[in-house]
């Protein structure tokens, strides 16, 4: 990724956030807007051209909680913190239509939390957290084993917290994206960089059954988790390894631009129509279209439209007249070289 420039390397780490929040949120059965997710992310992050979607009050929530985490990993996980990020994921005060207590622990009035499967009647008790009276020591000892430096390996810390916080359970709802949440940020601190071009609950999420029965598997087998350790640590692999397949169109647009620098150059209006196009453009690219993109001229189009097809950028498409369109040419548009004996 050090190879692509700051556009290229912001894209993909767009696309890569874009992806953890929606994932993670898919994870608990709740389904979020990827535009909406997307442009959300993109103008926290400054950025221009993530979309203009307007997000609701549930996206700004997640992504908030989520961004707080990965682009401020340095600061401290304190408990006031974590009821900010409670507060963010039910902006109001619902999980779907069951009011909940929100940017505090759970309450002792709503009896036992219970992970359970089963018909009525027949509910098996996966696993059951401590007890509401326990939640402020728990909680306490969590934080300050997660911010004190006890010279665990950062990645396995990352593991641990996610496991650990989990099994608290300490709010009503949303102890699984903010799991999660933790575990980024212990994954960015092992990094040091507010960058992330993997995204591991989107890895959970192909994995969710594997995910849970790991999780119910180490939460009854007493104090040794080393099966989860292992299978966090393989899902991390597979995140990581998995990375490529998810910034395939973003890697691909910097081989196109890496061939376009080396042959030619381009204008900033050239460039910026070239950027729209490698998006996803709607429609065919026309004269007027390009002058309207570039905010510039039709003659002024024309000329610049002529460069980029003298310098094998642009490819005319068929036909002619007033329906004369362009497109970027593809590798299959180049002419084969012939070679001799």
């Amino acid at each position: 990724m050090e190879g692509l420039g700051f556009r290229l390397r912001a894209e993909a780490s767009l696309t890569m956030l874009t992806s953890d929040v929606i994932k993670s949120s898919a994870i608990e059965g709740s389904l979020l807007d990827a535009e909406q997710v997307r442009s959300s992310i993109a103008r926290r992050l400054g950025l221009d051209f993530g979309g203009n979607a307007k997000a609701s009050r549930d996206v700004e929530g997640v992504v908030e909680m989520m961004l707080d985490a990965a682009q401020k990993y340095a600061e401290p996980l304190t408990s006031e913190r974590l009821f900010g990020w409670h507060a963010s994921l039910f902006p109001t005060g619902r999980s779907g239509m069951r009011r909940i207590t929100v940017g505090a622990w759970r309450p002792a009035d709503i009896g036992a939390m219970q992970v359970v499967s089963g018909p009525m009647g027949r509910e098996r008790v996966h696993f059951e957290a401590p007890t509401a009276d326990r939640l402020e020591r728990e909680v306490s000892a969590f934080l300050g084993w997660f911010e004190a430096a006890n010279g665990i390996d950062p990645v396995l810390k990352a593991a641990i917290a996610h496991f650990w916080f989990v099994t608290i359970h300490p709010f009503e709802e949303g102890n699984g994206r903010i799991s999660r949440a933790i575990a980024d940020m212990a994954l960015a601190r092992a990094e040091g960089t507010i960058e992330r071009f993997y995204s591991m609950s989107t890895q959970i999420e192909a994995e969710k059954k594997q995910y849970y029965l790991n999780l119910e598997q180490s939460q009854k087998g007493g104090v040794d988790i080393t099966s989860w350790l292992e299978w966090f640590l393989g899902c991390l692999g597979r995140a990581i390894a998995g990375a490529e397949a998810g910034l395939a169109s973003v890697l691909g647009k910097a081989k196109i631009w890496e061939r376009i620098n080396n042959q030619s150059q381009v204008n900033e209006r050239q460039r910026k129509v070239i950027n729209r196009l490698l998006d996803g453009f709607e429609g065919k690219l026309s004269t007027s279209k390009y002058a309207k993109l570039a905010n510039c001229s039709g003659d002024t189009a024309l000329r610049d439209i002529k460069i980029l097809l003298d310098q094998g950028i642009l490819i005319q498409d068929e036909g002619g007249g007033r329906n004369t369109s362009y497109r970027l040419v593809e590798p299959e548009d180049q002419p084969m070289s012939s070679s001799h004996d």
